[in-house]
């Protein structure tokens, strides 16, 4: 059996890449996203008293990973990514229907001259990711207290020191905060949950790295634990 799945919104990200998208929802709390009603369902009656509830989750599309396929084992990276697993027992984005969940924070719901949005906190999204559904969160249903996981059981470590040079801060602090909000702080968060492939967590590495935020490029590099961002830019838009 098929079914056909509509899409019913799209995602405004600061995450225009999967580099550097953290890899649960909740763990950067500084990424603000807009949850962008399409077609017939942007009307105001399909999120009528949503915001009774704090948290929604969004059920959306590995978009950029649907013509790659999947294979019945994968190696998680919280597993240092050396021993492989069955894709149902991971959350890998490589699946056979290729939908991922996401539990996010409603902030408020927008009304655009008739474009309504959705602004939510903390998710793991790419921008422009197609959104399937959005169901509320239900406390006393979705919040399984006595839940164990062997190698997920808490939050990866976010301990790495983040240290700006004086150009990256200087960047930082010409661009408007109102089209880059938290940006300090989303790039920190962003970077402490080292990005690197996991084989390269806490060892020394010389490479120098880039993240796209934004339309801005941050430049960064690990040495002795500590994460330096070297400049952050903005990039250059290509004549038409």
């Amino acid at each position: 059996m098929s079914f056909e799945l509509e899409v019913i919104a799209t995602v405004e990200s600061p995450f225009k890449e999967k580099f550097g998208i953290p890899r649960q929802p909740r763990l950067v709390n500084a990424a603000c996203s807009k949850i962008v009603l399409k077609d017939k369902f942007n009307h105001p009656d399909y999120v009528a008293e949503l915001t009774q509830h704090s948290h929604i989750w969004l059920l959306f599309l590995f978009h950029q990973n649907l013509s790659q396929g999947y294979k019945s084992q994968v190696r998680p990276p919280r597993m240092g990514g050396n021993k492989k697993i069955g894709v149902f027992a991971t959350r890998s984005t490589y699946r056979p229907n290729g939908i991922g969940m996401s539990a996010v924070k409603l902030l408020g719901i927008e009304n655009e001259s008739g474009q309504i949005n959705l602004l939510v906190e903390a998710a793991d999204l790419l921008d422009q990711t197609p959104i399937v559904d959005i169901k509320p969160y239900i406390p006393y249903s979705d919040s399984i207290l006595t839940a164990t996981s062997e190698f997920a059981q808490h939050q990866p470590d976010a301990s790495m020191s983040i240290d700006f040079s004086d150009s990256a801060r200087q960047s930082i602090a010409q661009l408007p905060a109102t089209e880059y909000p938290k940006l300090q702080e989303l790039i920190v968060q962003v970077l402490q949950q080292d990005p690197r492939p996991a084989y390269k967590k806490n060892k020394l590495d010389e490479k120098q790295y880039g993240i796209r935020l934004y339309d801005l490029n941050i430049k960064w590099q690990v040495t002795a634990q500590q994460c330096l961002v070297l400049a952050v830019e903005q990039e250059s838009i290509p004549d038409a």
